[in-house]
């Protein structure tokens, strides 16, 4: 993936083809980053869809508590690889790893993701070990 992250930044003139945001980001600001998101895809909202509160709108419907409370996702079902409907969703907040991994296997995460993402200009602040 970084592979074509570079030839993309190359092909055009630095910016590339490439959107990458960190959830911590996200949730920091998720109207901005819908936003962000939308015209980078190149459909960016009309001023009639801003006016209107569409992006806030698009926000309130992708909340964590929507979407683990839509009858499609909270119904137990299994899907095709076996795997609950229902377990897709942890808590959505920034920092949840620590109930599921030890500190230094997140720190041990970090690593390997560093590791991988070096040269890239994209890292982890505020990471799992940087968190703890």
């Amino acid at each position: 993936m970084l592979e074509y992250c570079e030839v993309s930044r190359r092909r055009s003139g630095g910016g590339g083809e490439v959107l990458f945001l960190r959830y911590e980001e996200m949730l920091r600001d998720l109207a901005a980053n819908l936003k962000t998101t939308v015209e980078f895809m190149g459909c960016g909202f009309s001023e009639e869809e801003l006016a209107r509160g569409v992006v806030e709108d698009i926000v309130d419907l992708c909340s964590i508590e929507k979407l683990r409370n839509m009858e499609a996702n909270r119904d137990g079902r299994r899907n095709v690889s076996g795997i609950r409907s229902d377990a897709f969703f942890r808590k959505g907040v920034v920092g949840d790893w620590s109930n599921h991994m030890s500190p230094e296997m997140g720190k041990m995460l970090d690593e390997i993701v560093e590791d991988v993402l070096q040269g890239s200009g994209f890292s982890f602040a505020g990471s799992a070990a940087a968190s703890h």
